[in-house]
């Protein structure tokens, strides 16, 4: 299940998100193309990502926030910038966009920070925008839990696009972070689970001066949970692929 989109427009072009989105991309294709996927490319993260282990020694502080721009992959940059994409242009239109640069920037620092502290000892490195993005969903969960955003399902080979409240879609997603959290041996590496969680509960707590601005709960009794404005429509449409009924 991957979300594709939401149904909630924004009233301002949000700048801070598409330039995020583009630096990331930029500083990913940069580095990845120009030192390939080497021994180069191994000491690049380990002195811009974050070592917990460095922090515990009180150094490289600044890789809280060098390595919310470092990437390891295409499925990893794409799937960030997709999050980006979708729950971002809400939130700087809520914020405004020096408010929501440090909101994303601030996010990013406590969710490695978090990450930091499940692992204090650790010399893997964290890099990644998924923190800070987690973040971003959480003040979106807080701000529109009745938005809807669209589900892309795929079975195999059945493909199906359908919306359901940001809640929920948020909430699984939460839920799957801290279940995978406990479950999984953070010495392995592979996902920062405790950096998503952590950036979600961030994002969720500093988005509350904006919740209490727009009216708190009344915000929500006055909209239902929904976007103060009506949702953008799309066409959703079945899978194509033919079905073949059995006699």
């Amino acid at each position: 299940m991957l979300p594709i989109r939401d149904h909630n427009p924004s009233g301002r072009t949000p700048y801070v998100t598409y330039t995020l989105i583009a630096i990331n991309v930029l500083i990913f294709l940069a580095f990845n193309l120009s030192l390939g996927d080497g021994h180069a490319l191994n000491v690049f993260y380990y002195d811009w990502g974050m070592v917990p282990l460095h922090i515990s020694r009180g150094q490289d502080f600044y890789t809280l926030v060098t390595s919310q721009f470092l990437h390891g992959g295409i499925m990893h940059i794409g799937g960030n910038m997709l999050f980006l994409w979708i729950f971002g242009d809400n939130m700087e239109d809520e914020m405004g966009h020096i408010g929501f640069l440090i909101f994303y920037l601030v996010s990013g620092v406590f969710a490695a920070l978090a990450q930091w502290i499940v692992e204090p000892s650790s010399t893997i490195v964290t890099i990644g925008a998924s923190g800070a993005i987690a973040g971003v969903m959480g003040g979106y969960l807080l701000l529109f839990p009745k938005a809807k955003v669209d589900i892309l399902l795929i079975l195999i080979v059945f493909f199906r696009i359908f919306p359901i409240p940001a809640w929920v879609m948020l909430g699984v997603w939460f839920a799957l972070q801290i279940g995978n959290g406990v479950v999984s041996d953070p010495d392995l590496g592979g996902v920062a689970y405790w950096a998503h969680a952590g950036g979600f509960m961030v994002g969720l707590i500093l988005a509350i001066p904006t919740f209490l601005k727009l009216g708190g709960f009344s915000y929500w009794q006055v909209n239902h949970g929904k976007p103060p404005h009506p949702d953008a429509e799309y066409e959703l449409t079945s899978s194509r692929i033919p079905r073949v009924r059995r006699k």
